[in-house]
């Protein structure tokens, strides 16, 4: 398919202006072709990397009907069906205000997937909603009708750019449904939102994912990186996943990493957000110098388990699936 960099320009004006709420920006279906191969397989990268934290935790989606919400070119719902299967999905619902979208992400999904029911709309239960990068499009009225939704629904990946304010509408969701969910990531305890208390509020909650190494090497990722002034390097995410269904507890002493550790001479300077709060760590060279070297490195998982000193952390390890049902004591 041979790009037009005119359309894409003009879609991007209409996201980072924050207008793209306020009007159907798909004009024609090669508009949606264009955003599908290029803007949407960065956000496919951001569920990558959620969905890997998932799987790390052992989470497996409810088997039954899948609702995209604000389904654009399908995107979402693509790279769930994908990462956990087809099988346990009996039916594909595709909702967006714009017939265009649903119509392309219904063609895609009826191509990857022929076996799958799909239709345009609402299936009549909702076993798992998945919304992506719909909140700055959302007024209060959206929102609300979006919060109802997830009240249905038996499980809730909700994926965001690693914003502030996506941020605080993710934390806005998260502590209207948490009382009747279980909150799977990237929280690691049940508590309200650290972010919320006083003192915090030039924080939020974002990580990072990485793009696919092919795309350093792949010369029309280096064109579409030139003619946009896209940092292909950057993919800042947020992201909140809710369950009705039990899960399991992580260890008291789990902790998310918050945006990226600051590298300092001395030592590494961690946020994190855990049972307590929010709270700085930091990780020394001279008494941790292997994790210092990764840390620098940018070769940590954003979550993990903290021994600490006052503010030291003197002993840090990634949570997995493997070390999930460890018990305090056995540290």
């Amino acid at each position: 398919m041979e790009i037009d960099w005119a359309t894409l320009r003009r879609l991007r004006a209409g996201f980072l202006e924050g207008t793209a709420g306020q009007h159907d920006y798909w004009r024609s279906v090669s508009d949606l072709a264009q955003y599908d191969a290029t803007f949407a397989q960065r956000i496919g990268w951001k569920w990558d990397f959620v969905l890997n934290d998932l799987n790390r935790l052992g989470w497996q989606p409810p088997a039954g009907t899948l609702l995209d919400w604000g389904c654009g070119s399908g995107v979402a719902s693509r790279a769930c069906l994908d990462y956990f299967g087809t099988p346990q999905t009996t039916e594909l619902g595709l909702s967006d205000r714009s017939q265009l979208a649903v119509e392309f992400a219904i063609n895609r999904a009826r191509e990857k997937y022929p076996d799958l029911p799909v239709r345009a709309g609402f299936p009549e239960t909702v076993d798992l909603l998945v919304v992506s990068h719909v909140a700055t499009e959302l007024a209060q009225r959206g929102f609300d009708d979006l919060n109802e939704i997830a009240r249905g629904a038996q499980a809730v990946i909700w994926v965001e750019p690693g914003t502030f304010p996506a941020s605080r509408q993710l934390i806005r969701l998260r502590e209207s449904l948490r009382e009747g969910f279980n909150l799977v990531a990237p929280c690691p305890h049940q508590n309200s939102c650290g972010l919320l208390a006083v003192g915090n509020e030039s924080h939020w909650c974002h990580q990072f994912a990485e793009p696919p190494p092919f795309v350093f090497t792949d010369p029309f990722w280096a064109k579409f990186s030139q003619t946009m002034e896209i940092d292909l390097r950057s993919l800042p995410v947020g992201y909140l996943v809710l369950d009705r269904r039990p899960i399991e507890a992580l260890p008291n002493d789990t902790v998310r990493v918050l945006g990226r550790p600051e590298i300092l001479k001395p030592h590494v300077r961690l946020l994190g957000c855990g049972e307590s709060g929010i709270r700085e760590g930091i990780v020394t060279k001279r008494n941790n110098a292997t994790e210092f070297r990764k840390l620098k490195k940018g070769r940590y998982s954003s979550l993990q388990r903290w021994q600490c000193d006052g503010q030291e952390i003197t002993r840090l390890s990634s949570v997995s699936e493997s070390s999930k049902p460890e018990t305090d004591s056995a540290d």
